[in-house]
């Protein structure tokens, strides 16, 4: 998986939805909202516990990685990156914690910032923002699904 940032020859192309994976939260599979109005990604979670592990601030979270699925439960670990003002489409500030974790789609990986925040009420989990996707793709919105391996029957297998 490459790392790197892209040239404009080789930028991705996204759809307005896409199969991403978040590898170190332990998620293979989950839909993302591709939103170029929202500056950062946000990840819907719950049962929020920041604690200090050999020195390093860090955040035990709780997610429902499906749509429409709020049985299946993963607890997910990060090191806190920040805690930031934000604004969401209604223009509500909220006070989030900001997570720095890995996305992959397709081939590629990069890190991303990510905040975290209650999402229950919204049809995807996963909010990926335009900083994650600046110098890595485009955002065609008229298609979903184009970035990486269609996961649509693939289930998350989960514990």
């Amino acid at each position: 998986m490459t790392n790197q940032p892209l040239n404009q020859t080789q930028l991705l192309t996204f759809g307005w939805r896409e199969w991403v994976k978040l590898p170190e939260l332990g998620l293979p599979a989950i839909k993302a909202k591709v939103d170029t109005g929202a500056r950062t990604s946000a990840l819907h979670a719950f049962n929020l516990r920041p604690f200090t592990e050999n020195g390093i601030q860090r955040i035990e979270f709780s997610i429902h990685p499906k749509q429409k699925d709020s049985q299946t439960i993963v607890t997910c670990q990060a090191d806190i990156l920040d805690k930031r003002i934000v604004s969401d489409s209604g223009g509500h500030k909220e006070e989030r914690w900001v997570i720095t974790t890995m996305l992959a789609v397709g081939e590629h990986q990069w890190p991303i910032e990510m905040t975290l925040t209650a999402r229950d009420h919204m049809k995807f989990r996963m909010l990926l923002g335009r900083t994650a996707l600046e110098n890595r793709a485009v955002v065609d919105a008229a298609t979903s699904y184009l970035a990486g391996k269609r996961l649509l029957k693939r289930k998350l297998n989960v514990e």
